[in-house]
């Protein structure tokens, strides 16, 4: 049997395996963590290399230190998100899904406009838009954010001959979000296809999301399908990988999917 070694810092291992603990419920949000004298017993470590431990938790934002107690999970360590919520189409003159979903976990949720463009997409996207190489797309960048904090990075890409014209081109916030937009004007989304990978963030996404370091974000490519299977939106959606995870629901057997 193959055997492999470890090469990551002695507080690098430890965080990751306090996070792995937080992250399955091991450790419950609002316990405390074990004593730092505990911690060095258990890993077999000195009180700094515990300490440097605790404070990547603290920065990325999975504990908090209350001074003369010690420290703690966070109330609310990461977010379950179900991306099928978010395809419906509002009811008339309710907001995205986005913000009443964050109400539902007692939170706050808001999006922030970046930019609006019309621009060559990347290959990848004009691929999954069935793009010719010749025409354009309209870029939505916005930022989605929980109770103020940053939470998703998204990009968003429409075709030129769909979007020009339409309040997809405005740069505001659209009342009820895409979906309900693009239902409006005769592509209503029918179905969607995910591709989720991990991987260390890029200087856009550090900034926007504020990341710590030493954190991969999740990225989500979802390409949206009207009628007759037209592609009418693909989305590339970033989380920060230790806060967030995604829920998917399938049904298996008669009746499904």
């Amino acid at each position: 049997m193959a055997h492999w070694t470890d090469t990551r810092p002695a507080h690098q291992q430890i965080a990751a395996l306090l996070r792995d603990r937080i992250m399955s419920g091991r450790l419950a949000p609002g316990v405390q963590l074990p004593s730092t004298q505990q911690l060095m017993a258990e890993f077999d470590v000195v009180g700094t290399t515990v300490q440097k431990a605790l404070q990547v938790l603290k920065a990325e934002g999975l504990a908090v230190g209350r001074p003369g107690k010690g420290v703690f999970v966070r109330a609310q360590p990461h977010h379950s998100i179900v991306p099928a919520a978010y395809m419906p189409p509002s009811r008339t003159g309710e907001p995205y899904a986005w913000m009443p979903e964050a109400a539902a976990r007692s939170m706050t949720g808001a999006s922030r406009i970046l930019e609006v463009a019309e621009l060559q997409p990347p290959r990848d996207i004009a691929q999954a838009l069935e793009l010719p190489a010749d025409k354009r797309a309209v870029l939505r960048r916005r930022l989605l954010l929980l109770d103020e904090e940053p939470a998703e990075l998204v990009h968003s890409y429409y075709p030129a001959d769909l979007a020009v014209g339409t309040r997809l081109t405005d740069r505001r916030r659209i009342r009820g979000g895409s979906p309900t937009l693009l239902t409006e004007l005769g592509y209503p989304p029918r179905r969607f296809v995910d591709r989720i990978s991990v991987r260390p963030p890029t200087t856009e996404e550090v900034l926007a999301l504020e990341l710590p370091a030493e954190v991969c974000v999740l990225r989500t490519a979802r390409v949206v399908y009207s009628d007759a299977d037209r592609p009418i939106e693909v989305s590339v959606m970033v989380k920060a990988g230790h806060l967030y995870e995604l829920e998917y629901g399938m049904r298996v057997g008669p009746g499904g999917p």
